[in-house]
C-alpha cells in the first residue's frame, strides 16, 4: 500500500511542477558595470512580490517561477542608486532583463568591499593630498578623510558639522559672508587658524557656510603644507580639500527634503544625466536650498546653492570637465562679543560666567547682509604617454558682499555691552592656473612617481567698510551705536534696527579713517615631488617648491596712491620617508614639512625682512590591518615657527625678526568595523602651543588662536545589512573640546571659553528607491561657547528630519 502511495506521490509533484512551469515564468539577465564587468553581490529584486535574488560571480541571475503580469524590477546595492526596468512576464515564457550600472568595476568594488567588510566609511586613497594617486599607506603626511556615507548617516548638511569628525579640528569663527575676509568659516588645527580655501586641490575659496550638497569627501592635510600648495590657501596647521561629486554615465539621481528645529527647511537636487547615445557628454547638478532661523529672538540666514558639473571625453587620451559653485546668502551675522576692557576690569574670565542672555540676539532681522559666491573651473587631463599625464586647470572666483554686520563689546563691570555695526561693500575675485604632469619611469632599481607642476595664482580685493563716528554718554569711537544693559528690562532693546542704523549714519560724523581694502598679489611657483620606491616596502618622498610673491601695494581711494609693495622669493622643502612593516597594512612614517608666511619691511639697521617659516618634525604609524576591518594613524608632530616679527625693545618704533613659537602634540584617529555592520569612526588630538621668544606681554603664553589643547571625538553606527529591515541603522557619539583660550596676554589677561561635550543620534532607514532619517545634535542642550577674540554662543539641542526618493 505505501508502495503505491509513494509512486502517486511523486507523480503529483512531478505532475504539479510542470504545471507550475506552464502557468508561471522565468526572469534572467546579467548586471554588469559601466566598463562591462560582472557586478557580483548586487541584488535583483521584483517589486511587489518580495522575491530578492543576489548577482553571482559570472553577474547572472535568475528569478524563478514568476506569475504573469507586469512589475517593477530593482538592480540594488546599499549606498548606491538603483537601476529600474519594467518586465512582462508570460506563463511558460523566460525573459532577459540585463542591467548596466552607472559606476565602473573600481568604484562598485569600492562599494562591496565596504558591505562585506562593513566598513562604510573608510577611505584609503586620495588623488589630491600628494597632487598624485597615493594610497594613505603610501603618504609620509598626515591627513584624515570624511566620506559622504558618513555625513549622510550622521544627518549633517554643511561642512562646519562635518569637521567635527576630524582630530583636533575645532571651529573658531562661523562664516561671515564678507569678501575680503571670509573663506567660510574659520578652524584651528595643529594650534594654527585656518580656512576652507582648496576644492578638488585648487583654489576654490567660498565666503559662505559651505554647503555638503555637492561633496563627496572632505580631506584635511594636517601640518605644514606649503611645498605643494603655496601659502597663499594653506595654514601652518594644514588645508581642507572638499572633493566635489562628479558625473557618471546612467541617468539618475535623489531629491531630499529635511526639516528642523528654529525654522530648518532644506531642499536639495541631486540629478544627473548623459547628453549624447555615446555618453561621452555628462551632466550632474547639486542644488540646495536654505533656510534657517536662530535659536535667539532674532537672526536667520538663507541661501540658494546650484553646483553644475561637466564631463566630456573626447578620446581614450583627452578628457576635459567644467564645474560650478553659485551660491547667493542673506542672513544676520553670527553673534561675536569681542572685548572692550581688560579681564579684570571685566570681572570675570570665563563665557560661562557672563551676565549675558544666552536667548537674546541683541540684534534686528533686518540688520543683514546679502552675498554671493561664484566659482567655476576648467580642467583638461591628457594621457602624454602609457607613464605620463598632463592636467590643466584654470579656476575663478568671485565673491561679492554688502550690507550691515552687527557686533558687540563686553563692557566693564560684565552688566553693559556696546552694540556697534559697520557695512561691509565690496567684492575679491581670485585666479588661479595651474599645470601638473605626472609621469611614472624607473631608474635602475628604484621606481618613481614624478610630479611637476606650476601655479599662477592672482587675488584682487576691492572692499570699504562704512563706517560712522558715534557717541554715547560722552564717549566717542567708531561703528558706536548705543550702549545697553544684557539682561532684565532693556526699554531700547529694539532700537538697533536698520532705519535707526541708516539714521545714524546720516546724522554721525564719518569715520575719517574707515578700514579698507584695496590691493592685488600675484604669485608665481614651481614645484617638483618624486615619490620613489626604493624597494617595494620603502617609500622615500621629496619635494621643493620656488615661490616668488609680488605684493603690488594698498591702494588708497582717498588719494589715488599705492603703498607698502613689495616682491618676496621663498623655497619650500619637504621630505618623507615610509616603511611598510606589513605590506600594505603596516607603515611607519617619518616626515619633514615645510611653510611660509610672506613678511615686508626691515629692521632697525635696514635689513630687508625674510619670510616667516614654519617647519615640522613629525613621525607615527598607520595602519589597515585584519582584512580593512581595522585602520588608523597615530602621531608625533613638532612645529617651530621661526622669523616672527616682534618689538626690538631697543628701538621701540622698529621690529626685529627673531620670534619664535612652537607647536606640538600627539593625535589618534581609528576606523574599526568588528562586525558586520557596526563602524567605529574616532580620534583624540592633544596639542601644547606657545610663543617661545616673543613680545613680553605674551612670551610663554598659548596663543588664542590655538584652540582647545584636548579634543576627542567619536561616532558609533550600525547598519542591518541583510534581512527584513535591511537598511535601517542609528548611530550614536560626540565630541568633547577642552577649555579655551579667546584672549591671552599679560596686560589684557586671560579669558577661556569653557570645556564642553556634545552628544549627536541619528536613525536612518535606507530602502533602495527611499531614504528617512531623523538626527539630533546637542543632545544635553549643553550651553556651549567657541571665540577667537571673542565670545560666540552656539545652537542649543537641534531636531532635524529627512526624507529622500531616488530615481
Amino acid at each position: 500500500m505505501s508502495k503505491y502511495t509513494t509512486i502517486l506521490f511523486f507523480l503529483f509533484t512531478a505532475f504539479s511542477g510542470a504545471r507550475a512551469q506552464q502557468t508561471a515564468g522565468t526572469i534572467t539577465g546579467t548586471v554588469k558595470t559601466a566598463d562591462g564587468k560582472p557586478a557580483e553581490f548586487v541584488s535583483v529584486t521584483l517589486a511587489g512580490a518580495g522575491r530578492t535574488v543576489s548577482v553571482n560571480a559570472a553577474g547572472h541571475y535568475t528569478i524563478h517561477n514568476v506569475k504573469p503580469g507586469s512589475y517593477r524590477l530593482e538592480a540594488s546595492l546599499v549606498s548606491l542608486v538603483p537601476e529600474y526596468k519594467t518586465v512582462d512576464v508570460t506563463a511558460g515564457i523566460t525573459v532577459t532583463v540585463d542591467f548596466v550600472l552607472g559606476e565602473n568595476s573600481r568604484q562598485l568594488n569600492d562599494v562591496t568591499i565596504n558591505i562585506r567588510k562593513a566598513g562604510r566609511y573608510t577611505v584609503l586613497k586620495s588623488d589630491d593630498m600628494a597632487k598624485m594617486p597615493l594610497n594613505d599607506l603610501e603618504n609620509a603626511q598626515v591627513y584624515t578623510t570624511v566620506s559622504a556615507g558618513l555625513l549622510k548617516d550622521q544627518s549633517v548638511y554643511t561642512l562646519d558639522d562635518a569637521l567635527r569628525n576630524v582630530p583636533g579640528a575645532s571651529k573658531l569663527w562661523a562664516a561671515t559672508d564678507r569678501s575680503g575676509f571670509g573663506n567660510g568659516s574659520s578652524f584651528v588645527l595643529r594650534g594654527f587658524q585656518l580656512n576652507t580655501y582648496l576644492r578638488n586641490g585648487i583654489p576654490a575659496n567660498v565666503s559662505t557656510t559651505i554647503d555638503n550638497a555637492n561633496i563627496e569627501s572632505i580631506e584635511v592635510l594636517k601640518g605644514p603644507s606649503a611645498t605643494l600648495f603655496g601659502s597663499a590657501v594653506t595654514s601652518y596647521g594644514g588645508l581642507i580639500n572638499r572633493v566635489t561629486k562628479k558625473p557618471f554615465s546612467s541617468v539618475g539621481g535623489e531629491i531630499a527634503y529635511t526639516g528642523g528645529s528654529y525654522g530648518f527647511n532644506r531642499l536639495t537636487a541631486d540629478v544627473n544625466t548623459p547628453l549624447d547615445s555615446a555618453k561621452k557628454l555628462l551632466l550632474r547638478v547639486n542644488a540646495a536650498l536654505n533656510t534657517q532661523n536662530s535659536w535667539q529672538d532674532a537672526g536667520f540666514h538663507k541661501d540658494i546653492f546650484v553646483a553644475p558639473s561637466l564631463s566630456y571625453k573626447a578620446s581614450d587620451r583627452l578628457s576635459f570637465s567644467l564645474d560650478a559653485e553659485m551660491y547667493a546668502a542673506q542672513g544676520t551675522t553670527p553673534q561675536l562679543f569681542f572685548f572692550n576692557s581688560t579681564v579684570a576690569q571685566l570681572g570675570v574670565n570665563s563665557a560661562d560666567k557672563l551676565n549675558l542672555d544666552y536667548n537674546r540676539s541683541y540684534i534686528s532681522n533686518d540688520l543683514s547682509m546679502n552675498s554671493t559666491n561664484l566659482n567655476f573651473t576648467g580642467q583638461m587631463n591628457y594621457k602624454l604617454s602609457s607613464s605620463w599625464t598632463s592636467q590643466t586647470n584654470v579656476t575663478s572666483v568671485h565673491t561679492r558682499s554688502y550690507g550691515p554686520m552687527p557686533y558687540m563689546y563686553l563692557l566693564p563691570g560684565n552688566n553693559e555691552i556696546s552694540r556697534n555695526v559697520w557695512t561691509i561693500d565690496g567684492s575679491d575675485q581670485t585666479l588661479d592656473i595651474q599645470e601638473n604632469v605626472v609621469g611614472r619611469f624607473s631608474t635602475g632599481f628604484l621606481k618613481h612617481r614624478l610630479l611637476l607642476g606650476a601655479d599662477f595664482y592672482n587675488y584682487n580685493a576691492s572692499v570699504r567698510y562704512h563706517e560712522f563716528m558715534g557717541t554715547v554718554d560722552g564717549q566717542t569711537a567708531a561703528d558706536l551705536f548705543d550702549i545697553i544693559p544684557t539682561t532684565g528690562s532693556i526699554p531700547a532693546y529694539y532700537n538697533f534696527d536698520k532705519a535707526k542704523v541708516d539714521s545714524a549714519y546720516a546724522n554721525s560724523p564719518a569715520d575719517p579713517y574707515p578700514y579698507t581694502i584695496f590691493n592685488k598679489t600675484y604669485i608665481s611657483s614651481a614645484y617638483a615631488s618624486d615619490v620613489i620606491n626604493v624597494t617595494d616596502r620603502l617609500i622615500v618622498n621629496a619635494a621643493l617648491r620656488l615661490d616668488h610673491f609680488d605684493f603690488k601695494g594698498n591702494y588708497s581711494p582717498e588719494d589715488g596712491t599705492t603703498s607698502g609693495g613689495y616682491q618676496q622669493t621663498a623655497l619650500s622643502p619637504k621630505f618623507g620617508l615610509v616603511y611598510q612593516l606589513l605590506k600594505n597594512r603596516l607603515s611607519l612614517f617619518g616626515n619633514y614639512q615645510n611653510g611660509f608666511t610672506n613678511e615686508t619691511g626691515t629692521d632697525y639697521l635696514g635689513h630687508a625682512f625674510k619670510p616667516e617659516q614654519a617647519n615640522q618634525w613629525e613621525g607615527g604609524v598607520k595602519a589597515n590591518v585584519f582584512d580593512g576591518r581595522l585602520s588608523g594613524t597615530v602621531s608625533y608632530y613638532d612645529i617651530r615657527v621661526g622669523n616672527i616679527l616682534r618689538t626690538d625693545v631697543n628701538h621701540p618704533n622698529f621690529q626685529v625678526q627673531n620670534g619664535t613659537e612652537v607647536s606640538k602634540g600627539i593625535e589618534v584617529e581609528l576606523q574599526a568595523n568588528p562586525f558586520a555592520g557596526f563602524n567605529i569612526t574616532a580620534g583624540y588630538a592633544h596639542n601644547d602651543a606657545k610663543y617661545t621668544n616673543a613680545d613680553a606681554d605674551v612670551n610663554g603664553l598659548r596663543p588664542n588662536s590655538s584652540g582647545p589643547q584636548e579634543m576627542a571625538n567619536l561616532w558609533l553606527s550600525y547598519r542591518f545589512i541583510t534581512g527584513a529591515v535591511k537598511g535601517l541603522g542609528f548611530g550614536f557619539g560626540g565630541n568633547y573640546a577642552g577649555k579655551a583660550l579667546v584672549e591671552s596676554s599679560r596686560s589684557e589677561g586671560q579669558f577661556w571659553v569653557p570645556e564642553y561635550t556634545l552628544l549627536n543620534a541619528s536613525l536612518f532607514y535606507d530602502a533602495g528607491r527611499f531614504r528617512l532619517s531623523a538626527g539630533v545634535n546637542n543632545l544635553t542642550d549643553k550651553k556651549y561657547w567657541i571665540g577667537w577674540y571673542t565670545v560666540n554662543p552656539q545652537q542649543p539641542r537641534s531636531v532635524n528630519g529627512s526624507i529622500a526618493f531616488r530615481f
